[in-house]
């Protein structure tokens, strides 16, 4: 039996307030400098403003939750790697010594990492344990996880999303580990967006030809077989999708349910968000796209989303190191709305011109 109401969650998302956001459009156009001068940059903190419900906010408390899962498909030779990395990746995180480690040491930014599936979980001090299985089975022999599993990672991923809230952090960044999760994630978007598995799937951690082949072929055999429902997201996901996905899709649900805006990170996280769309369409409005990762899937679920990153630097690291880098940005556009208007400079502001 479903536990989790998804559509009771949609009701309870709170809307963009709208009195924020004019707001936020108010102080932009006092501060000094020429109006829409930073673009996508002045878009992003007028959305954050209203899904906070606050013109005037802070966004020094951040973190980033990795979503740590593992995934039977790997068995058909679609990765150069072993589940054993998904398990020494997670204990990294863990240690503060991972690549998005690092550059959150830069970005000033908290990093929680969360199992939600590992096959074999590290004794690592520091790794939520949110643990729904070890792991998904293999896509090609039948489906990924059962339904019931699917809205369990979800909850997970919700819960998440609360604690963060009730930790006191102002934005919340979503990441995954998990290897083989390019393979979950094209599938996933395949079948959501009407798309053949030859037209956007990726290379991942750098496949060989042959590899992608097999990459290719095991998403195809996996759609054949298990026959999901476009029409229904926890079909496509419990079937196809991975564990760590489903989490990330709850953490959107649950950061907009919590007016805490999450950072999208790479293609991954945004078929995650593409997922967390269809299951709570409210949630949208709480989703911040950070790049546009060099997969070739990445393009068509942000557009599926409406949304365009501001970031395009060929990226596809993952672990959340993509959506690390729209902090910096935030940060030098949130210094000049919380710095001087044009009163302060004895100027008189600009108008728009026709």
């Amino acid at each position: 039996m479903e536990q989790l109401d998804l559509n009771e969650l949609n009701a309870r998302i709170p809307a963009p307030d709208a009195a924020a956001r004019q707001a936020s459009l108010d102080r932009w156009s006092v501060v000094a400098k020429p109006l829409k001068s930073l673009g996508a940059l002045e878009d992003l903190v007028t959305q954050i403003a209203a899904v906070k419900a606050q013109p005037r906010f802070s966004l020094r408390r951040r973190v980033l939750a990795v979503m740590c899962a593992d995934n039977g498909v790997i068995a058909q030779g679609v990765t150069q790697t072993d589940e054993s990395i998904t398990a020494l990746v997670a204990a990294d995180l863990a240690k503060d010594c991972s690549s998005a480690n690092l550059m959150a040491h830069v970005a000033g930014c908290d990093v929680r990492p969360v199992d939600v599936g590992i096959k074999n979980p590290p004794l690592t001090p520091g790794i939520v344990n949110k643990s729904v299985a070890p792991g998904t089975a293999d896509f090609t022999q039948g489906p990924a996880m059962t339904r019931e599993q699917a809205l369990q990672a979800v909850q997970a991923g919700i819960d998440t999303a609360a604690e963060c809230a009730e930790r006191g952090y102002d934005l919340l960044l979503s990441g995954e580990m998990g290897i083989g999760n390019t393979t979950t994630g094209t599938a996933v978007a395949c079948v959501l967006l009407g798309l053949e598995p030859a037209a956007i799937t990726g290379r991942g951690a750098g496949l060989s030809s042959a590899g992608l082949a097999r990459k290719v072929s095991a998403i195809e055999r996996g759609i054949a077989l298990n026959r999901p429902d476009p029409a229904d997201a926890l079909d496509v996901l419990a079937k196809l999708g991975g564990l760590d996905i489903a989490a990330m899709a709850g953490l959107y649900i649950g950061g907009a349910l919590h007016r805490l805006p999450v950072i999208i990170d790479g293609v991954i996280s945004a078929v995650a968000a593409l997922v967390a769309a269809r299951l709570c369409p409210a949630c949208c409005a709480a989703m911040l796209p950070s790049h546009m990762s060099s997969e070739p899937a990445a393009q068509k679920v942000f557009a599926a989303l409406g949304m365009k990153p501001v970031i395009d630097a060929g990226l596809h690291l993952g672990e959340g190191t993509g959506a690390l880098c729209l902090l910096p940005l935030l940060d030098m556009a949130m210094s000049l709305y919380d710095g001087l208007v044009f009163s302060d400079i004895g100027m008189d502001a600009y108008t728009p011109q026709a």
